[in-house]
């Protein structure tokens, strides 16, 4: 009984391995049946990865909005510089901003002036002027431009106004330039007066030395405006335009070699003084050193492209190389046209062209045109019209010949003009081959040995008085409050 009893207790017991068992075999059955799992060597793929954000470039600040005088003193710079389209737009902002800037307003003018824009540059002054009518800068500049347009009273009206303006009375450089307007129209005597009226305040004021001497020279007293030049040297030794009239005041007594001394020290002192490289050039073309002449008038229309007396000089001192070479002879051909672009039927350019054009068989056609014209001018003489009319002749004929056989009607003539012409500049020049180098001692020029009869040296140039720099002779201006 108790037996059974614990038999039937240990009943559910064995139940339960027997379930043990059977999911046991079970488990290793499934075991069998699963897939062989890779060796734990085998390399697993990595997802791939998204790429690193690129680098984003570092934005620059917004262009900072300059104050007028920060926008002027830019301009400044770049006017120093050189680039005058960048200064004047820096200008024109600045008067976008302060439209009252006075000083903006000159700059531009002067930057107009400079690139050849003389009616805006005119317009600029005036503009100064009617808010102004004291601002001395654009007194001078505007009395500057009246003078080149041969406006000289409306010149010396304006001086006289900024005179009258309260303050301004005894103004030293507004009397100085109206000291020099009035020389320029001749008079002399209120010329005078009016530099004397400087020295009553300033017994040395240079400007007003300057002026005398002009004077004196105007008035063939060399002796006394050497004297007065030398004055003014004491105080302003570094004043090119001193050395310039000193120069044309050694030209008018005949000492030559100290004349040319004296252009050289101007231009040494200043490389860009223009009036000193016309003065050099007009000594050389007297001469016959037309090498020399060139380089000089070359130079002064490097530094004043829109000047007519240096391009007419440049190109009678091309047409003196044409013996020697006849290309030269077509570059001066095309100067004078240049000149005639701007001055129609001027009869030094028109015979000019005509005679230099004759020097080459390319040029034979223009120089009969040219020749025709100047034959056809009043100031022609009735000798340089037969001299004409034999040339015109010959280059028609040479014209239907072949080059060849027109180079062979040309050379005798045309050998012998050359050779005298050579033979005339070495002596001029005393071999040395520049007058630059070396003047002639002798106390005349040598004879003209070209054809063109027409052809007269120029006289060398005094300097007009100088306009104002940006703001106030080289300084930088500062802008009007």
């Amino acid at each position: 009984m108790s037996w059974l009893r614990m038999h039937d207790k240990t009943k559910p017991f064995l139940g339960y391995w027997r379930s043990l068992l059977v999911g046991s075999a079970a488990f290793l059955a499934a075991c069998a049946t699963a897939p062989t799992p890779k060796s734990s060597t085998a390399q697993v793929k990595a997802p791939p990865t998204a790429p690193p954000p690129a680098a984003v470039a570092p934005q620059p600040p917004p262009p900072k909005d300059l104050t007028p005088s920060e926008e002027f003193a830019a301009a400044i710079q770049a006017f120093e510089a050189g680039n005058l389209d960048r200064a004047r737009h820096g200008f024109e902002m600045v008067l976008a901003k302060a439209p009252g800037s006075l000083n903006a307003r000159f700059n531009l003018g002067l930057i107009a002036e400079r690139q050849g824009r003389v009616e805006d540059a005119r317009g600029a002054y005036e503009q100064v002027l009617q808010r102004d009518p004291s601002h001395t800068s654009s007194v001078l500049n505007l009395a500057a431009v009246y003078r080149k347009q041969e406006r000289g009273e409306e010149a010396i009206a304006l001086f006289e106004k900024a005179l009258k303006a309260p303050g301004h009375s005894h103004d030293a450089m507004l009397l100085n330039g109206l000291s020099a307007t009035y020389r320029q129209a001749g008079r002399l005597d209120e010329s005078e007066v009016t530099a004397r009226r400087v020295l009553e305040r300033n017994k040395d004021n240079p400007g007003a030395y300057k002026n005398l001497a002009h004077v004196a020279y105007a008035r063939e007293k060399y002796r006394l405006a050497e004297l007065l030049v030398g004055t003014a040297r004491k105080h302003a030794e570094k004043d090119p335009s001193l050395y310039n009239l000193l120069g044309m005041v050694y030209l008018k007594l005949d000492e030559r070699s100290r004349a040319l001394a004296q252009f050289q020290k101007a231009v040494s002192l200043d490389d860009k003084y223009s009036p000193g490289y016309l003065n050099l050039g007009a000594l050389a073309l007297r001469y016959r050193d037309y090498a020399g002449a060139e380089r000089a008038f070359t130079r002064a229309l490097e530094l004043e492209p829109d000047s007519m007396e240096a391009r007419l000089s440049l190109a009678w001192a091309l047409d003196g190389q044409k013996g020697r070479d006849s290309k030269k002879g077509l570059a001066a051909g095309e100067a004078f046209e240049k000149v005639l672009a701007a001055r129609d039927n001027l009869p030094e350019a028109v015979c000019g062209a005509g005679w230099a054009f004759a020097a080459d068989r390319a040029g034979w056609e223009r120089a009969i045109a040219f020749l025709d014209r100047c034959k056809g001018m009043q100031s022609t003489t009735e000798q340089d019209k037969q001299l004409i009319t034999a040339k015109v002749q010959g280059l028609q004929n040479m014209l239907k010949a072949p080059p060849a056989n027109a180079a062979a009607v040309a050379s005798p003539e045309g050998d012998a003009k050359k050779d005298g012409a050579e033979d005339k500049q070495d002596a001029a020049t005393g071999g040395a081959g520049s007058l630059l180098n070396q003047l002639p001692q002798d106390a005349n020029a040598p004879e003209n040995a070209q054809e063109n009869t027409s052809e007269v040296a120029p006289e060398p140039l005094e300097e007009e008085s100088a306009p104002a720099a940006p703001e106030a002779g080289g300084g930088s201006p500062s802008p009007s409050k």
